[in-house]
């Protein structure tokens, strides 16, 4: 339930800033009432993209059976982590540009004198995010089981309503909090669910393995425990299974399974490193 309510809360607030951005910049328009409905058509589009996007991705896991099917369940975990990777990145270092980019971008669109072309920048920046949350969800349902199926959509209902909330402080200005406290606050969040949805599916990898014929060595690697710290803490008691769930902690953890999250960790900070800001060119004498 934690994870599905963090990311909907997270992509929510995220949407809504997008929405929030080109809705305050219309308002300042002459005569836009209908830049504004073409602005909520979009809007509508974009969320009916990223439904769309959802329900292909259940058709093709309930149209796999049996092996097929949990290849694909386990791809969908990878790929959500690997996802959440890039959108971090992306984000960290294009999320100070963003509200300029849209509001350059919809003055072009109205500029040349096409409101489809306002409707199409909002429903693509919408169906974005909509597909990023799909893919992020899809990823995290692949981990649970019918019974926990519930709490799962209660979480994500739960996201939604908290993001409202937090969309609304964050508005209110620097009296709660700042924009720029939330988005590094919950990078690290992501990059944490990330990395606990990697070692997941490295987990369901692993499972599919062994039931393979596959070379010994293979074995070793995904099975064999490089380490045990089970003894300060068990991954499989509550607070070690919770922790395992936030972060891809594990207790006894595999060759792979260390090397994997090596791997993950150094690509998230050499996306987050800063840039340098390159120097002006001396001008010709």
């Amino acid at each position: 339930m934690g994870q599905s309510m963090f990311i909907v809360w997270r992509e929510s607030v995220e949407a809504l800033l997008v929405i929030g951005i080109l809705h305050a910049w219309l308002r300042q328009q002459p005569d836009n009432r209908a830049a504004m409905r073409l602005l909520w058509s979009g809007v509508a589009a974009g969320l009916g993209l990223a439904a769309l996007l959802g329900w292909a991705l259940i058709g093709a896991g309930q149209w796999m059976a049996g092996s097929g099917g949990e290849w694909f369940q386990c791809s969908m975990v990878f790929a959500a982590s690997l996802l959440i990777l890039h959108m971090v990145g992306w984000m960290h270092h294009h999320g100070r540009h963003l509200k300029r980019d849209l509001q350059r971008d919809a003055a072009a669109r109205l500029g040349q004198g096409s409101g489809l072309g306002l409707m199409v920048l909002a429903m693509l920046a919408v169906a974005r995010e909509g597909s990023e949350t799909v893919v992020f969800l899809m990823g995290i349902g692949a981990q649970q089981d019918g019974a926990d199926l519930g709490r799962f959509a209660l979480g994500g209902l739960l996201g939604f309503a908290l993001a409202l909330a937090s969309y609304a402080l964050l508005q209110a200005g620097s009296r709660f909090i700042a924009w720029r406290t939330f988005f590094r606050a919950s990078e690290v969040m992501l990059l944490l669910l990330g990395s606990a949805l990697l070692m997941a599916g490295l987990d369901r990898l692993s499972g599919l393995l062994m039931g393979m014929d596959v070379p010994e060595f293979v074995y070793a690697w995904f099975g064999d425990a490089l380490w045990d710290t089970s003894a300060l803490l068990d991954d499989g008691s509550a607070l070690g299974g919770t922790l395992a769930s936030l972060t891809g902690y594990r207790a006894m953890p595999s060759a792979v399974a260390v090397a994997t999250l090596a791997a993950y960790w150094a690509v998230a900070l050499y996306w987050l490193r800063p840039r340098a800001t390159a120097l002006p060119a001396a001008s010709a004498a």
